[in-house]
């Protein structure tokens, strides 16, 4: 225990530990399926389809690929938001033992084009408004299948019918024995129960592409077991939820590891209903909370931000909501109380990252939290704090590298060895994020090693800086980075979006963080824009900020 000092946190309805089965990821589909076979497994836009519906959908996808010559240990990318025919690729190409290989709709043909050729992907599934692209990035390296679909395939009447007014034009598609069309890949084939035996500790689920922040993504390897053993964890974290009775508000994207953990796997094996949002539109999402009462909403930041400042939020009924996860950035203080207020449901940060599917940490849910931690480490999940260059453990409250071990921890980068020692050692996974742990086992991330600031021999961690800016009544969003200096080496910088209407300045940010911070870690610069460079979960690009200013300088 003196080493484990969280346990003592756990709510007693938690295990410390627990027996994983050994299993196909697709086997929670199947067991839903046989449970709950009526219940509305996925909601899109007013288009439901049952368990039972699904899964004969996804049979009929794992037979398809297995009449083409598709086998076990193949590679098949989506590159497709949140939709039925995301979900029926995915368990599909997992039960015929196929390994998924999720792929960002907004790509553009160089980065997919490296991650489909990296994975050596025999087959893609993409929208029909996304197929140029496509083309443009298999030209080199032609790939043996396109499956072809359109959000307007799985959409009700008469949203089906008026879809094509909305859409742009595209050039018309070919269809031929390499250029398929979804729907007629399912009609076409039968829906007779289909898997293929799986090692679960050893065979692959998924290649799932890491940010790319510095240079290429790395393509993270995920087994049945490293997803299915996430999957419990968080299920066993939420010990509240009832099977088939939850309602998730799907806003992140399946194809982020933390969607596909959160709310695609995690649904599926509660047997819940899958509220599918293709983009994140804050009316949208309000007016779908409103109507659809979902009770989980896991999300970033931004999206829980982009409710509480909604100058209409009052409208809304939201108080279906029970618990949120916030994950992919900090969570700031202010955020989390108002949300909570608003909502009346919990809002909880929690910690992951893609190299352990994702999620390692949480704070209770309705025991004891801290607010400003990542909270304590999942059942079966071990944490230390250890000096970044010696790797020896840190004393307690001390600041060093995060490194994590657990059933959830990836075997390795695909095809990068030299990658793979760098990040895996005696099986423990070095995170590269600084963090500390107090005395009761909380654990606290300061910051990337890469972000932190050093200005004048002075570490400054940019989340203590942010979190004093968003406390500010008239900041809406704000993030903080080093910009160099001639003289101090790198300097703080303040990128800050205002609250509408707001006539805050310089001088007033100013003044509010000098009452509130050491003199060397107060923003020295400050920029203010209307909006940040982000990725499709929301969280803020800040490496992009950084490289606009360098070339801004060069300019």
């Amino acid at each position: 225990m003196n080493d484990k000092p969280w346990l003592e946190h756990y709510p007693v309805e938690v295990p410390i530990t627990y027996d994983y089965p050994k299993q196909n990821l697709a086997q929670f589909l199947v067991q839903s399926a046989e449970l709950f076979p009526e219940h509305i497994a996925l909601d899109f836009l007013g288009k439901k389809i049952s368990y039972k519906d699904l899964l004969d959908s996804v049979y009929r996808f794992t037979n398809a690929l297995l009449k083409l010559g598709i086998r076990k240990g193949d590679r098949v990318a989506i590159m497709l938001p949140n939709c039925p025919q995301a979900v029926i690729a995915y368990y599909g190409t997992l039960l015929m033992g196929g390994i998924v290989v999720m792929t960002n709709p907004l790509y553009m043909p160089r980065e997919l084009e490296y991650q489909l050729r990296d994975a050596s992907v025999q087959m893609i599934i993409t929208l029909d408004i996304l197929v140029d692209r496509v083309k443009k990035a298999t030209e080199k390296e032609p790939l043996n299948y396109i499956l072809v679909t359109s959000v307007k395939d799985y959409l009700p009447f008469p949203k089906n019918w008026l879809y094509p007014l909305t859409t742009k034009k595209t050039s018309p598609i070919i269809y031929n024995n390499n250029m398929m069309s979804f729907l007629s890949f399912l009609k076409q084939s039968t829906s007779i129960p289909t898997q293929t035996a799986v090692d679960a500790d050893e065979d692959l689920a998924l290649i799932q592409y890491t940010g790319g922040t510095t240079g290429f993504a790395k393509g993270v390897m995920l087994t049945h077991c490293n997803l299915v053993a996430n999957t419990i964890q968080s299920k066993l974290w939420f010990y509240r939820a009832q099977m088939g009775k939850e309602r998730y508000l799907a806003a992140l994207p399946f194809f982020h590891v933390f969607g596909m953990t959160v709310l695609l796997n995690q649904s599926v094996l509660m047997a819940g209903t899958l509220i599918l949002m293709p983009r994140f539109d804050i009316n949208q999402v309000l007016k779908t909370m409103d109507r659809l009462k979902p009770t989980v909403f896991p999300g970033a930041p931004t999206m829980y931000i982009a409710v509480i400042n909604h100058p209409e939020v009052q409208k809304y009924d939201l108080s279906s909501v029970n618990i949120c996860i916030s994950g992919a950035a900090s969570l700031p203080r202010e955020v989390q109380e108002r949300f909570e207020s608003i909502t009346g449901g919990k809002l909880i940060e929690g910690y992951g990252l893609t190299e352990a599917s994702p999620v390692t940490h949480a704070n209770n849910i309705w025991e004891k939290r801290k607010i400003g931690s990542i909270g304590i480490p999942f059942p079966d999940t071990e944490a230390r704090i250890v000096h970044p260059d010696t790797g020896e453990e840190m004393p307690l409250g001390e600041i060093g590298e995060l490194i994590i071990r657990g059933p959830q921890v990836m075997r390795g980068y695909w095809q990068q060895p030299e990658e793979t020692y760098k990040a895996l050692r005696d099986g423990w996974l070095f995170t590269g994020d600084l963090a500390r742990m107090d005395e009761e086992g909380f654990f606290y991330i300061l910051d990337r090693r890469k972000d932190l600031i050093i200005a004048g021999g002075y570490n400054i961690y940019p989340r203590e800086v942010e979190e004093v800016l968003f406390e500010h009544p008239d900041v809406e969003e704000a993030v903080v980075a080093g910009v160099v200096d001639s003289y101090r080496g790198e300097t703080v910088k303040a990128y800050i979006i205002l609250k509408e209407g707001s006539t805050a300045n310089e001088e007033e940010l100013q003044r509010w963080c000098k009452d509130k911070l050491a003199v060397y870690k107060v923003p020295k610069i400050y920029e203010f824009r209307d909006s940040f460079p982000k990725t499709l979960v929301g969280k803020v690009l800040r490496r992009k900020l950084i490289e606009e200013d360098h070339d801004n300088t060069l300019k």
